[in-house]
């Protein structure tokens, strides 16, 4: 049954494009500069104001001839010099020229009455206006979709700042302010507005020897800017489909090799904490040198990291059960025994028992304590410049005087007389790890031995040796002796002084420092205890 404090399981689903919450993010920043690019596009004022001027130049052009051949053409000579327009010729010249260049062309007067129009034809019943319509729809959707196309393709938007186009049935000069500018011998243009597009108007002066004779303004629709701005819009869309489906694809597949991997990293991690036993294996991509592949070794490395700690602390466990129980079944026994003796002398002898016992009890739980608390400790407490050198020295000096031994042992020390020899660590830790070692050396030295403590450099490490004059160490036991609560003591020592995790802790806060430690037998005879520790980097 799961505890009530245990989190739910998460619900993990097949792995989709559009349900993936990263891979909508990638999409939507990807697509963010196209978009917006392609938005401002619709609103090209710069290159819109560049074809309207080159609209202008043309009809400038345009009226320009037209203006030089009814000046030669259409102007009569009057009496006392006086130049005047001949009407009917003006308009037919202006009819047969405008229809080519598919404009409007008006002609004014000196007074500003109008002359000739294009769009009006010479009849017996007087002046027609002409006014060109679309032509009609043929039947059946290819018609409709062919005005369709057109309006699209010609449509511009309304602007503001453009006064609207309007036609009068009295036309004179006085509605258009470019015709009389004309008038005045100036050249003059203008832009309206009207509903679907623009009107672009261009006014010259029409001149016979220098002499304004009338104005001559020529009128086209903004059909040539509004396709040509169309098209221009249209081969931009072709660009940003391209583009878009370029994104898009490349956004998915981005999002593929991003999401889908860390999708069944969580998996596989949700799978481990909630499943049973190893079968679980975190996923690995060897192939992959990026951020995903790194995370996916560490998750992995992890992983292991933890079961291996997990099967470490069901050791300890069972071995710390297993020594606990000796000494309560040691105790248990004597006090069975003692409730039964009426002897007050076998009594004290099974008390002294039971007092070895619990001190015995009391020392294995001082020392796992210890153990369980080494980890958390140095992952919390803070790395600090240690120089080995000093402390060996102090070592020294403090066993020599204070003689902890009884043995009469000789401490010596070897190291460089101007190396510090720093590494990075904590110092008490460090310091149990030499007062372990020396004290082991010292239970199995002779009386008289000499114990020699040396330190030197190695490369980018330093190395410390703890020697002493003792048996040595089974060669079969070289590793074991390494292991928790393993005892092989000297005879003449008293049982249960030693819990035998001094050398187990030792090995853990070397190889939490970074460093290893061995042993191995001198060739003259006894043991010898190696340890290796980084230098500091500045050392």
């Amino acid at each position: 049954m799961p505890s009530e404090f245990a989190p739910p399981r998460r619900r993990f689903r097949r792995w989709r494009p559009l349900s993936s919450p990263l891979t909508r993010r990638i999409l939507a920043v990807n697509l963010v500069a196209p978009i917006l690019l392609v938005a401002g596009l619709f609103y090209m004022d710069r290159y819109k104001q560049g074809l309207i001027l080159g609209e202008l130049a043309g009809l400038t052009t345009q009226a320009e001839m037209v203006a030089g051949a009814v000046g030669e053409g259409a102007v009569s000579e009057q009496a006392l010099g006086f130049l005047e327009l001949n009407p009917d010729l003006a308009q037919q010249m202006v009819r047969r020229l405008a229809e080519p260049a598919k404009v409007r062309i008006r002609l004014f007067d000196a007074v500003g009455g109008l002359a000739a129009d294009s769009r009006q034809l010479l009849s017996v019943k007087g002046n027609i206006l002409i006014e060109e319509l679309p032509p009609p729809a043929g039947p059946g959707w290819r018609a409709h979709l062919g005005q369709w196309w057109e309006a699209v393709t010609t449509w511009m938007p309304k602007d503001p700042t453009l006064s609207p186009h309007r036609e009068h049935a009295d036309d004179r000069a006085e509605h258009w302010p470019e015709a009389m500018a004309a008038l005045a011998g100036r050249k003059s243009t203008a832009v309206r507005s009207r509903a679907g597009g623009l009107v672009l108007s261009v006014a010259v002066p029409v001149q016979r020897y220098k002499q304004v004779v009338g104005a001559l303004v020529v009128q086209a629709d903004g059909r040539n800017v509004a396709k040509s701005l169309f098209q221009v819009r249209v081969n931009i869309l072709q660009i940003f489909v391209a583009a878009l489906t370029l994104t898009v694809a490349l956004s998915f597949y981005m999002a593929g090799t991003i999401a889908r991997p860390i999708r069944r990293l969580a998996l596989a991690a949700e799978q481990v904490r909630h499943g049973h036993g190893r079968r679980h294996r975190i996923p690995d991509f060897p192939a992959r040198r990026d951020e995903i592949g790194e995370l996916s070794r560490a998750l992995k490395e992890m992983t292991e990291a933890l079961w291996n700690r997990m099967d470490a602390i069901e050791r300890f466990a069972a071995d710390v059960a297993h020594e606990i129980k000796n000494p309560l079944t040691s105790v248990r026994s004597a006090v069975e025994t003692a409730a039964r003796l009426t002897d007050p002398e076998k009594q004290r002898k099974l008390l002294a028992i039971v007092q070895d016992d619990v001190e015995r009890l009391n020392r294995l739980i001082t020392d796992i304590s210890d153990a369980s608390r080494i980890d958390a400790e140095l992952s919390r407490a803070e790395n600090e410049p240690v120089a080995v050198a000093a402390m060996l020295e102090t070592l020294c000096d403090i066993y020599r005087s204070t003689g902890e031994d009884e043995g009469g042992l000789d401490y010596r020390v070897r190291v460089p007389a101007n190396d510090p020899l720093v590494v990075v660590g904590i110092e008490g830790r460090l310091v149990q790890v030499l007062r372990n070692l020396i004290g082991n050396a010292a239970s199995f030295s002779p009386p008289g031995g000499v114990i020699s403590l040396s330190a030197w450099r190695e490369g980018a490490s330093v190395r410390i040796q703890v020697e002493d004059d003792g048996p040595g160490i089974p060669d079969n036991k070289l590793e074991a002796i390494f292991d928790r609560f393993y005892s092989e003591r000297p005879s003449s020592e008293k049982f249960g002084t030693h819990s035998g995790l001094g050398l187990s802790i030792s090995k853990q806060i070397v190889q939490a420092h970074g460093g290893r430690i061995w042993a191995e037998n001198r060739p003259q005879g006894g043991a010898r205890f190696v340890v290796v520790l980084p230098l500091a980097r500045d050392a």
